[in-house]
């Protein structure tokens, strides 16, 4: 089974994680057995020192007692020139093993016995000695018979073999807890080791797995995007063919759209120019703009390169010019003067939009001057947020008298087609005139 990019991470997580924890615990042990051969260094040294302390004690009363029995027996003072080195020499190792052996509860009782008895030996012997040197040789050998400079000399040896004992005690356990550590730093090593061996092995079996699976899917992909690309070829072509039809019959139909439409204006004005009501050769007049209004746009998208927008600036353009013609034709004598932005609209809202000009621009013709000539004003300009404003202004006589005229029926066009833009009318009075604002969103082809 595939292996998913999501399991190599977590499993390549997971096993690093058990690989560091490894890592970790072989430092961890590597420093505390670090600290504790420190201490067991520490510990060696201090017995070491303790139990040379005591040899050289012994040592040293051992050598000031037989030059002590040297001169006491032959007077020869030669033997007082050791005396005094080695009676030196063993007060200073007694103020040693004090110092060492401080911090040893159980030995406060015995280093205060071995100091009483160490300077009892030492009295003795002074004792003698002075003896010796006073001419007093018999109580010098009466003080020596007496034995007790042997007893002192035993007890001496007693305490310090003693300490010697626990001295080698110690050094035994130091060496024996160096030899453990040791054995646990091979074997915490040793499996350390191998988990980490086993981590990175592990970790390099699933990269390999991953990355040959990768190759394989990425041979698998390229091999399907040469035949997909084949398809997108084949497929591109079809779609351009099939475009180049649909455009072809696209102008074809605005084409018939806008013939036809010229067509019925056509009969249109024929069938006006055979009617004597004023009223019905007027809304014959307003249908026909209307439909010159739609045809317009028909016209501009059989010429146009995209069918989904319409120019503005020249969509309008010819609609106003129309209107213009066509209000100068029916005696009207106002003019018609117009500012439009070069801006693109989509062509249903451009067909709502030609029908509203159509009639706002109408109704101004009709009834702002209704006794004599004036202007009628066209603006169209972009707004922020994509948005367009439409002002139709006049300086007739306002919109009251053309709701007392009109019939309303274009009023109810422009709110129709305005709603179907999404727009919003206002008809503003002037002093003097009328001024007509639509805004709307400039909304491009879907």
């Amino acid at each position: 089974m595939p292996i998913s990019s999501r399991f190599v991470v977590r499993s390549t997580i997971l096993l690093l994680a058990v690989g560091f924890f490894a890592l970790v615990g072989i430092v961890a042990t590597t420093i505390w057995l670090g600290e504790r051969a420190v201490y067991s260094f520490n510990e060696v040294i201090a017995a070491r020192e303790t139990r040379t302390a005591a040899v050289e004690l012994r040592a040293a009363l051992q050598t000031a007692e037989s030059s002590q029995r040297g001169y006491v027996i032959t007077g020869n003072e030669i033997y007082l020139a050791p005396y005094d080195n080695a009676k030196t020499q063993a007060l200073r190792r007694l103020e040693v093993l004090k110092r060492l052996l401080a911090g040893d509860a159980d030995a406060v009782v015995l280093l205060t016995r071995l100091n009483s008895v160490t300077a009892d030996k030492i009295k003795e012997l002074d004792e003698t000695i002075a003896l010796k040197a006073a001419t007093r040789e018999q109580d010098a050998l009466g003080v020596m018979q007496t034995n007790r400079g042997k007893a002192l000399m035993d007890e001496v040896n007693l305490f310090l073999s003693g300490i010697i004992l626990r001295t080698d005690e110690r050094l035994t356990a130091a060496a024996g807890e160096q030899s453990a550590n040791a054995a646990w730093l091979r074997w915490v090593s040793i499996f350390g080791g191998l988990v980490i061996v086993l981590v990175v092995g592990g970790v390099t079996l699933l990269t390999l797995q991953y990355a040959r699976e990768v190759a394989q899917t990425r041979d698998e992909v390229r091999a399907l995007n040469s035949s997909l690309e084949e398809r997108v070829k084949l497929r591109t072509s079809d779609l351009a063919r099939a475009r180049d039809r649909a455009e072809v019959l696209v102008q074809e139909v605005n084409h018939r759209v806008a013939n036809s439409l010229s067509l019925v204006t056509s009969m249109m004005q024929l069938q006006a120019r055979g009617l004597t009501d004023p009223a019905a050769k007027e809304a014959f007049a307003s249908v026909e703009a209307r439909i010159y209004a739609i045809a317009s746009v028909h016209k501009r998208l059989y010429s146009s390169k995209d069918a989904r927008v319409v120019d503005l600036d020249e969509y309008l353009a010819a609609i106003l010019d129309h209107l213009a013609v066509s209000m100068r034709n029916e005696g009207r004598g106002a003019s018609l003067r117009y500012t439009i932005e070069p801006l693109k609209l989509a062509t249903d809202a451009s067909i709502n939009l030609g029908v509203v000009v159509t009639e706002l621009v109408t109704n101004a013709f009709k009834y702002a001057y209704p006794n004599g000539e004036g202007e009628v004003r066209v603006r169209l300009v972009s707004l922020p947020e994509s948005r367009v404003e439409l002002t139709i202004e006049d300086d007739g006589v306002g919109r009251g008298h053309e709701v007392a005229k009109g019939t309303g029926l274009g009023t109810r066009i422009v709110s129709a087609m305005a709603s179907s833009m999404e727009a919003t009318v206002e008809y503003l009075e002037r002093t003097p005139g009328t001024k007509a604002r639509l805004i709307f969103p400039l909304k491009q082809a879907a």
